[in-house]
């Protein structure tokens, strides 16, 4: 089965599905980024200060504290599982879309390799191996790159004219 430029010959309701789909998953997606924005500062040590607290700061605008294994876990397992859905969900609509084999390939398998890289770096980091941070924070940053990219191309490709070329 041919999947790339399949994009084009779907009816136009599942277009408009996919187009509302990938619009609504966009807008929780980014407010989840605003969301680390403000708890985090969006920087190494701003991460570091979210996961490990910040009690021995006397200077601290806000108090933070050092999670707890629970909610580490919990934070690791739901964004490990949610985001594994999502991912897929966009890979999928993604394999259909026309666009070279390596580039489609990249961005269908590399946010999932993000996906460990970021959440499991913050439980390392919570366990005290400090440097991890900085992995977090690229594959955080590779991970939003590569999911805007993706957006981008199935929301152009949904809505462009027929121009299948077989």
């Amino acid at each position: 089965m041919q999947l790339n430029g399949l994009i084009y010959t779907v009816p136009k309701e599942i277009k408009l599905l996919i187009g509302a789909f990938i619009i609504v998953l966009s807008i929780g997606f980014y407010t989840g980024l605003l969301f680390v924005g403000e708890t985090s500062s969006a920087n190494p040590n701003g991460i570091e200060e979210q996961y490990l607290g910040n009690e021995s700061d006397e200077n601290a605008e806000v108090m933070k504290f050092k999670k707890s294994e629970k909610e580490m876990l919990t934070l690791v397992h739901n964004h490990i599982l949610s985001m594994s859905i999502i991912f897929f969900l966009v890979g999928g609509i993604l394999s259909t879309t026309q666009l070279g084999k390596k580039l489609k390939l990249f961005l269908i398998l590399e946010p999932f390799i993000s996906v460990i890289l970021t959440f499991g770096g913050l439980y390392f980091l919570w366990k005290g191996i400090l440097w991890v941070k900085y992995i977090v924070m690229f594959s955080g940053v590779l991970m939003t790159l590569t999911f805007t990219v993706a957006i981008i191309i199935i929301l152009y490709q949904l809505f462009k004219q027929n121009n299948v070329s077989k």
